[in-house]
């Protein structure tokens, strides 16, 4: 619904929509309503001032493909991302605990950049561009304005708007708004307001910094076979992750010539006491990252910023409402930055936003389409949730963790991304098509990873080294490939890309199964409770379907094939 001209009732509003928080969430919700909506009145308000400051204080930077679709194609800013932005290659893993030569670890990535593009984003450059965007194209963006107050339309009984008071330049304000949306980040003000507040399992803290230094990943190997593995020999345009048992350490580049560096960990293993300052952070890499701590001591004098957060990880009840108000990015729920879905959850939000925005301008009603939204977010959430809970222990294992990335990244793209990216997250009747295989893919993933964890829990073998080299799976590139927008499926063909990709994850999901149990087998342990739990949800009439679907040529033991080791063969030379 794409009316130009509102048809609400008349009101004295000041505003139609007011977001408060004008970080990332909501600036990019400001853009899309009003490509939507070109009369539609928009005011952000914002705690800070602009502009903000580069490549500090910040996190979220890496983007993967749903919202690198969202920030370039929905809202049309690819030019800004192509020009002040990096470029990104890909996600990569480092089983480097404890090492300084990297030649010696395996590494989990593409030797070659896959299709769909994405970026490293400075988000403090891009926020600033956001906000000089939104006061281009009419909306009334304040910065500088601390929310003092605020009344829900409703909440006494008279109110037939949202009423919120805010402080300027030292004045006090105060606005009427037919829609309230809340993107203040952590801080939040509904969700207090409200008992929103959900906290969930999943315990880890994470630990974070920026140096005004360039970190030359490519040069901490000498060895020239080990660099042009990759094609362009560029590893430090990527999402860099060093793993090991309990935690991760991030790597990410910044084109104002910063880059970001963060320890994430599951405190079980690695208490957030030894690492919340930054020479205590520094004393933690030198035990467990050598290699980036020989890098990052001498650069104590570029230290930009520091900051942790104790139990990163919150649910919440409810984030849209049919009263008018909404909850979107930080101020609503966060899950782990493992595989960078931040950005991708405030894309998904900010579409349901603006698709109940429009249905009340058009004057429909909102109360079942709020309801079914809100329902299936928290979906997305909870089966996001999945690949990260009680996970943390695998990442030091070079034989299980590529296999969860595999998996996660095919759930990812096979699922999640087609329905954002063809433009079908509202599109409820095409999910009520397609809602036995959903539940399917969501049966998998649930089943999957807690094969996963007792897999890994059996303890990995020697770390063999070399590149376990992704893009030599050509139905792992073509999986990427099919993430390009364009040309846009029809409803037919968008429900054969759909089967077919939840096909790939049910032969994907048989293919570990029996890799699992093998490994379980040669070790003499078992693996019973865990891998039938994932043969009752592969022994469905919907799973059973979609099998006979692929044809015989796609079974299990082809999926791989050659089997997994070799097709992601430890990659030794150029």
């Amino acid at each position: 619904m794409n009316d130009d001209v509102p048809r609400m009732r008349p009101t004295t509003d000041d505003t139609d929509v007011l977001i408060m928080g004008g970080g990332l969430a909501g600036l990019t919700l400001a853009l899309q309503l009003r490509q939507a909506h070109p009369a539609l009145r928009i005011r952000v308000l914002e705690r800070r001032t602009h502009p903000v400051p580069l490549a500090a204080h910040k996190v979220g930077e890496s983007t993967v493909e749903l919202a690198a679709h969202y920030f370039a194609h929905v809202l049309g800013l690819r030019g800004h991302l192509e020009s002040a932005q990096i470029r990104k290659f890909g996600f990569r893993f480092f089983f480097s605990e404890g090492l300084h030569d990297l030649s010696r670890c395996t590494e989990l990535g593409a030797s070659r950049a896959l299709p769909t593009v994405s970026w490293q984003i400075d988000r403090g450059l891009f926020e600033n561009h956001l906000g000089e965007q939104v006061r281009q194209r009419g909306i009334d963006f304040i910065d500088g304005a601390r929310v003092s107050g605020l009344r829900l339309a409703g909440e006494d009984g008279e109110l037939q708007a949202h009423e919120v008071q805010w402080l300027h330049e030292g004045r006090s304000h105060t606005c009427r708004a037919r829609w309230l949306v809340d993107a203040c980040g952590r801080a939040g003000l509904l969700k207090p307001r409200l008992g929103l507040a959900q906290p969930n399992e999943h315990p880890c803290h994470a630990v974070w910094f920026r140096v005004k230094h360039r970190i030359a990943f490519d040069d901490w190997c000498a060895d020239a076979a080990w660099r042009n593995r990759c094609t362009p020999p560029e590893r430090w345009r990527s999402t860099n992750h060093l793993v090991g048992a309990g935690y991760w350490v991030w790597l990410i580049p910044l084109s104002s010539g910063s880059h970001s560096v963060g320890i994430v960990a599951d405190p079980r293993l690695h208490p957030l006491e030894g690492m919340n300052t930054y020479d205590k952070a520094l004393q933690w890499l030198q035990v467990h990252q050598p290699r980036l701590h020989a890098e990052l001591e001498p650069l104590r004098h570029t230290l930009q910023d520091f900051a942790y957060f104790k139990r990163f990880s919150y649910g919440c009840k409810q984030v849209y409402s049919a009263a008018r108000w909404a909850l979107t990015g930080e101020a609503g729920l966060f899950l782990d930055p493992f595989y960078s879905p931040g950005s991708d959850f405030i894309a998904i939000s900010n579409t349901f936003v603006a698709d109940l925005i429009a249905r009340d301008l058009a004057g429909a009603p909102l109360a079942g389409h709020a309801a079914m939204y809100d329902q299936i977010f928290h979906s997305f959430y909870d089966n996001t949730m999945a690949l990260y809970l009680d996970q943390y222990a695998l990442f030091g294992n070079a034989e299980v963790l590529p296999v969860k990335v595999l998996w996660d990244y095919s759930y990812y793209w096979g699922v999640l991304c087609p329905l954002f990216i063809h433009g079908r997250l509202t599109d409820l009747r095409m999910l009520s098509t397609l809602r036995d295989e959903l539940a399917l893919a969501q049966r998998l993933n649930q089943a999957v990873q807690p094969l996963l964890r007792a897999w890994g829990a059996l303890g990995a073998p020697a770390d063999p080294g070399g590149l376990l080299d992704q893009a030599a799976l050509p139905w792992f590139h073509e999986l990427n490939a099919r993430l390009e927008p364009d040309p846009a499926p029809t409803d037919g063909e968008f429900r054969t890309l759909m089967r077919t990709n939840v096909a790939l994850l049910v032969e994907l999901a048989l293919e570990i199964a029996q890799r699992a149990t093998e490994r379980a087998a040669q070790r003499g342990a078992g693996l019973e409770n865990a891998a039938a739990a994932l043969h009752a949800a592969l022994n469905t009439p919907t799973a059973q379907s979609l099998r006979t679907q692929r044809g015989a040529a796609a079974t299990a033991s082809r999926l791989f094939a050659p089997p997994l080791e070799a097709d992601l063969r430890p990659q030794t030379g150029p």
